[in-house]
């Protein structure tokens, strides 16, 4: 590469500057008008749009590079958003996999282990719906009462108002557990659903390349690999 005469002048009378000088590294960059400059300081002005620390030979040692616009940072920005996401839903993939093939070897394994936890949710839906109906049943018996009393004429008791109220509760606090349990169970039935076809992927990869080598050892020649040929 050649440089411009001016910058050869330049190096040349700064490296014969003196002994102190020719201790101190250099600095090149360009100015406003596009020049290249050789100096022992960078202007405040220029820091930000890059320069060059060359050292008492001349020799570059460093580049300090120009400072990204707002721009540019938020695309870096982004671009590293993109990589690092990337990234963690390859390790995500990495471990469903060998989660996958340590506890199952068919896809029937996996449907069987769907049907067991499956089975579990709706027998805990079962016993919600019975204590539901106990609760309800209870409700209706206090409800008869109170009816009772107020016929003849009595007034109902608080307590057995605030009994009524707290089956109520009880009741409201029944269906939600029942709703959690239904919308768990359709959760577990997704995952499970994920599962079957994220294995059933992994076992067509794995016979892909089992093909593919046994492709590759059928067109191999029946010398190939001797060392007396």
């Amino acid at each position: 590469m050649q440089f411009p005469v001016i910058y050869t002048l330049m190096l040349a009378l700064l490296l014969v500057a003196g002994p102190a000088s020719a201790q101190k590294n250099m600095y090149r960059y360009y100015d406003a008008e596009g020049k290249m400059v050789v100096d022992y300081r960078v202007p405040d002005e220029y820091v930000g749009k890059g320069y060059e620390v060359l050292n008492s030979k001349g020799v570059v040692i460093k580049v300090v590079p120009r400072e990204l616009s707002e721009d540019e940072k938020a695309q870096r920005s982004s671009e590293e958003k993109q990589r690092l996401a990337a990234e963690a839903e390859a390790e995500r993939l990495r471990k469903w996999d060998e989660s996958l093939l340590l506890r199952y070897s068919s896809v029937a394994d996996i449907e069987d282990a769907r049907k067991r936890a499956l089975r579990e949710l709706r027998i805990r839906v079962s016993i919600l719906k019975s204590n539901k109906r106990s609760l309800k049943q209870k409700v209706e018996n206090y409800q008869a009462q109170a009816a009772d009393l107020e016929r003849s004429g009595q007034e109902v008791d608080l307590e057995r108002l605030q009994t009524i109220e707290s089956l109520q509760g009880d009741i409201a606090a029944s269906d939600r557990a029942i709703a959690d349990r239904q919308r768990e169970i359709e959760e577990v039935s997704d995952a499970y659903q994920a599962d079957i076809e994220r294995f059933a992927l992994l076992l067509e990869m794995v016979e892909l390349r089992r093909n593919l080598h046994s492709a590759d050892r059928v067109g191999q020649s029946p010398h190939e690999g001797d060392p007396r040929r």
